[in-house]
């Protein structure tokens, strides 16, 4: 138990006391906390030494002034109007077809065309109730049927549609349908593969009865010729010589009862003379003949009148155009974009939506750019998959506002496509495209310099200064020169006088 006692005394004896216990017992945070002191002692003293590029650039002096010098080039300019536009198929509208005169529901039967299908002069856009819908050129809409007899500028249309497919209308310049316009009709109907249109019920038999009606008229007629001949002909021969024989014989009892003038009988026989004569003018004397002459003039009458329903009748018969079997499209041909029928549905509005055949691009331009086009331009399209493809500018309009005014500040710029392959229609259409259109360019390489280049003389020349090819490479020389094209930063210049070649350093800024 001593000795117990004893070891612990001694233990307790060597520990460490006071500020050797915090040491001790810390030595590890002392010894960093050493490292930051001496580092940042250190620091403190290496940053009087250590300069940056900042402070090196602001105290460094200002060198010496030198040229800006770029060499004269041999390029080609070219200046640019750049806009861009919308690629579609040209005058897009809907198509409808006029189903009045059909008498019941318009339904589709066949010939149905698809989309991207081209409608051309003398197509069937549609078969509707069993009949076709004939595509002709034209810009007038249908709004009557034509047959024999009618006139007006659709009679004209007509006639100048058929003659484009070389189908002889008859006299092209009249506007009235004739029997040469119905026989032209019946030529389309062939053409097309289909039948003329069947005359109206009842046609027929109004042709037969026009013409009992004319031979009818016919027979009044010749009855009242003749007897209006047989009365101007007068008296016949057996009246003429009978009538002569009782004149004769009263003369004959006057020359045998006249001995006596004076006596009875010779009285009675003058008296028998005088009537005898009397009697024979009268039967000899030419006949009124105004009656038969009546009635040959009512005669004549009534078989005109029957002719007349005779050729209304056969008019009736004769080839016309239904309203229903005919769509005017102007600018044929034309491409289908959308169609809005099938077979066995009801036209109840518009049967499909069509467009001329060739794409074009809709541009718009300022009117400070349009100034400087002009129709027949070429231009270049940036094609959505990065190529370029050639065009020609078609029209240049004032675009044309929502009101119906011109907006003269901005101009409609329409543009053809060089022949597209069906790959490049397909990646075309329907897309925003750049357009770049060549205004100015020069005939191949010329020298150029940029603009920053040229300086003006005291008389208003413009010169270029370039350095001395025979100097030590800081004296210059000016250069009077000629300006041409500017474009893309650079100006084409001929020298007046002195010699400028390509590769030559000319100042631009010092």
């Amino acid at each position: 138990m001593a000795r117990v006692t004893e070891t612990t005394e001694e233990s307790a004896s060597t520990l460490p006391t006071g500020w050797g216990r915090l040491v001790q017992g810390n030595r590890v945070i002392w010894v960093i906390a050493a490292v930051a002191v001496v580092s940042l002692i250190a620091g403190i003293a290496l940053s009087r030494f250590v300069i940056s590029p900042a402070d090196a650039a602001s105290n460094a002096a200002a060198p010496e002034g030198g040229l800006i010098t770029v060499p004269v080039e041999f390029r080609a300019l070219s200046n640019n109007v750049t806009i861009r536009g919308d690629a579609n198929f040209a005058d897009s509208v809907e198509v409808t077809v006029e189903t009045g005169d059909l008498g019941g529901p318009a339904v589709v039967t066949g010939q149905v065309p698809e989309v991207g299908a081209t409608l051309t002069a003398a197509s069937v856009a549609l078969e509707v109730t069993g009949r076709p819908v004939i595509v002709l050129p034209g810009d007038l809409p249908v709004y009557r049927t034509l047959r024999v007899g009618v006139s007006g500028p659709d009679v004209l249309q007509l006639k100048q549609a058929l003659q484009s497919l070389g189908i002889n209308p008859g006299n092209a310049a009249s506007n009235v349908f004739d029997a040469a316009t119905s026989s032209a009709v019946a030529a389309l109907y062939a053409t097309v593969g289909y039948p003329a249109p069947e005359s109206a019920e009842g046609t027929t038999e109004n042709i037969s009865s026009a013409n009992e009606g004319v031979s009818n008229a016919q027979d009044n007629l010749t009855a009242a010729n003749l007897a209006l001949q047989k009365a101007k002909a007068g008296p016949s021969q057996v009246d003429i010589i009978e009538q002569g024989n009782l004149v004769a014989a009263a003369q004959r009892a006057v020359d045998d009862a006249c001995d006596d003038p004076d006596s009875n009988e010779c009285l009675d026989a003058t008296g028998a003379l005088a009537l005898a004569q009397a009697v024979s003018a009268q039967v000899l004397a030419p006949g009124d003949t105004s009656a038969e002459a009546a009635n040959v003039a009512s005669a004549n009458r009534a078989l005109t009148a029957a002719k007349t329903l005779l050729a209304e009748a056969q008019q009736g018969a004769l080839t016309y155009l239904p309203s229903s079997e005919v769509l005017y499209l102007s600018g044929l041909p034309r491409r289908v974009d959308d169609v809005s029928v099938k077979r066995g549905s009801t036209i109840t509005a518009s049967v499909m939506r069509v467009s001329g055949a060739t794409i074009v691009v809709d541009a718009s331009a300022a009117e400070t750019d349009a100034k400087l086009l002009e129709v027949g331009d070429r231009a270049v399209l940036s094609m959505p998959d990065d190529t370029e493809h050639g065009a020609t500018i078609i029209s240049i309009e004032p675009h044309v506002t929502e009101t119906g005014s011109a907006d003269n500040s901005r101009f409609d710029v329409l543009l053809e496509p060089d022949e597209l392959t069906p790959d490049q229609l397909q990646v075309l259409q329907g897309n925003n495209v750049k357009v770049s259109i060549a205004v100015g360019e020069t005939e191949g390489e010329v020298l150029a310099v940029p603009l920053a280049a040229l300086t003006a003389g005291a008389g208003g020349e413009s010169r270029v200064e370039i350095v001395d090819p025979d100097g030590d490479g800081t004296e210059t020389i000016l250069i009077e020169v000629t300006t041409g094209l500017a474009a893309d930063g650079y100006v084409e210049i001929e020298p007046v006088s002195g010699t400028l070649d390509e590769g030559d350093l000319v100042v631009v800024g010092r």
